[in-house]
């Protein structure tokens, strides 16, 4: 099944209340399906439907309160402690704003791991608790802005952390959020120094497309929040975006500046804002240079709030900047409480590919609709990897902790960097073989991938196994693999999978490698 969050307004954003599921028109790649679950929630409660052709969504009992988990990511690794702090504690004054049947998680990212300060709870006191012990935590932003701007590979060890937590909170029932706190956020490096009439969604995409993909599989509508709130709106447009007339650059502009501009041919924009809101037009060059450190950061900063606002269309959510941030989870309460709750049987195919959702409501114009944009029809090989990068962050293994490890003499394998032999015992009792040809076979798939003290982590390539035998296995017998790591010289944490299609069992190890590893156990104590 695949669910969706479905937002109806009218043209002044009112919500729309009391539509039967055969008022809406569902299409996955432009093709129409049945509805198969639907259910209004309104103001925190399940409605009963008129329509008894389709089913109530499963859990939800009508006429009862329908609970929402806020699932609040809070990036260490970018926040410049000041403004973090500022909205954590905003989001504990808010949290009287909670229903009975609200739940929060609470997990922060320091640049190599996720720490859970508190899992799924509704206990206020457990929430303030754990968001006290947020605001304890070191923060990395002003050593970012000493270093003038994030590189993108800080940017992407933050997505996938995210990634990685929305994924191992995706069970629980009821509507899921996830609120992230976040500063730097922004399109790849290209986009920095060339701003275009159009934004290179295509880089930007590449960067953030895996935790969309994860968010809008799992069903985790996104709403990021800006940390630094309020800025200067000049973004490297002529002109501010609500002064409402076309202004192209003139040689003033370029003074109060300090520096010479370049520019090129221009084009208009205008920005839809996801509450209906239109800003005025203005005239922006295609192609721009920028001239001063000044304006470069408002550049970023315009630049991060197209991102968010990007994160938050595919999936649903809203983005929460300038002021927002004071009133985060507040209005993210407000805008989870009223919505249609629609299921359908999507055709899995496990191929990797991703489907387009369009929710329309023929008939009745004038009303408009918000919802996630598309699901990933993600391959179970591709959810695996998933898993094991994953584990890096939260410092775990995915399912079960059965692997043997153990690791050779390093050696030396080009400037800086070392081949370090291993090799895994793989307990046959915990895979499954089939009889085929007079032999008993199977062929798993072997993943490791490695982390080091800085959040830097290796590719995750997938080794496959072939393993045949002439009888079937005895119980205690075992399979061993061998294979070698390359990695540069340094400590690392390692997480070993082996994943057996036939059964869908995962097998793991995890510990440290490097340098000075010799043979070492599941858990990287050294024999």
């Amino acid at each position: 099944m695949v669910n969706v969050e479905v937002v109806v307004t009218d043209r002044r954003g009112n919500r729309i209340r009391g539509l039967e599921a055969s008022d809406f028109e569902l299409l996955v790649d432009r093709e129409p399906l049945p509805i198969s679950y639907f259910t209004e929630v309104d103001e925190g409660v399940a409605r009963s439907s008129l329509d008894d052709d389709v089913a109530r969504v499963p859990s939800v009992v009508a006429d009862e309160p329908v609970g929402t988990n806020y699932l609040i990511f809070i990036d260490d690794l970018h926040a410049v402690r000041q403004h973090r702090d500022r909205v954590l504690s905003r989001l504990e004054q808010d949290l009287v704003l909670l229903n009975p049947a609200d739940r929060v998680a609470v997990v922060a990212f320091d640049g190599r791991n996720v720490s859970r300060l508190t899992d799924w709870t509704n206990s206020r006191q457990e929430i303030s608790e754990a968001l006290a012990l947020a605001r304890q935590r070191g923060a990395g932003g002003r050593a970012r802005l000493r270093n003038w701007g994030t590189q993108e590979n800080q940017v992407r060890k933050a997505v996938m952390a995210a990634t990685a937590t929305v994924r191992a909170f995706a069970v629980a029932p009821g509507r899921k959020v996830a609120l992230l706190l976040t500063d730097g956020w922004s399109q790849p490096a290209r986009a920095l120094t060339i701003m275009e009439a159009a934004p290179p969604w295509g880089d930007t995409e590449s960067l953030y497309n895996p935790l969309v993909h994860a968010a809008n599989q799992v069903g985790f509508s996104l709403y990021p929040i800006d940390l630094p709130g309020f800025r200067d709106m000049v973004a490297c447009s002529s002109a501010p975006l609500w002064w409402g007339s076309p202004r192209t650059i003139s040689s003033a502009d370029a003074s109060w500046w300090g520096s010479p501009w370049t520019t090129s041919s221009t084009g208009d924009s205008r920005y839809n804002d996801d509450r209906g809101w239109t800003l005025g037009t203005s005239t922006r060059p295609r192609s721009l240079a920028i001239p001063t450190p000044s304006l470069q950061g408002w550049c970023r900063r315009e630049n991060g709030h197209e991102v968010l606002r990007f994160l938050a269309r595919q999936t649903g959510g809203l983005p929460m900047l300038d002021g927002s941030r004071d009133r985060a989870l507040g209005e993210a309460a407000e805008d989870t409480r009223t919505y249609y709750w629609l299921g359908f049987e999507a055709p899995r195919d496990q191929n990797d590919e991703l489907h387009n959702i369009k929710v329309r409501l023929p008939g009745r114009r004038g009303l408009r609709v918000r919802t996630r944009k598309h699901f990933l029809d993600i391959s179970r090989s591709t959810e695996v990897t998933m898993l094991v990068e994953g584990a890096l962050v939260f410092d775990d293994s995915p399912g079960k902790d059965v692997l043997e490890a153990r690791f050779g003499t390093p050696r030396k394998a080009g400037f800086r960097k070392i081949s370090v032999p291993i090799e895994v015992s793989i307990p046959l009792d915990d895979v499954q073989l089939l009889p085929m040809d007079g032999r008993w076979r199977n062929e798993l798939e072997f993943r490791v991938t490695l982390i080091d003290e800085h959040g830097d982590r290796s590719e995750t390539p997938v080794d496959k196994i072939p393993i045949h035998g002439s009888r079937a296995p005895s119980p205690g017998d075992t399979f061993v693999y061998e294979t070698e790591l390359v990695m540069r010289r340094r400590e690392h944490r390692y997480v070993a999978a082996v994943y057996d299609p036939l059964s869908g069992a995962i097998l793991s190890a995890s510990g440290d490698v490097g340098p000075a590893t010799g043979t070492e156990t599941p858990n990287g104590d050294a024999k």
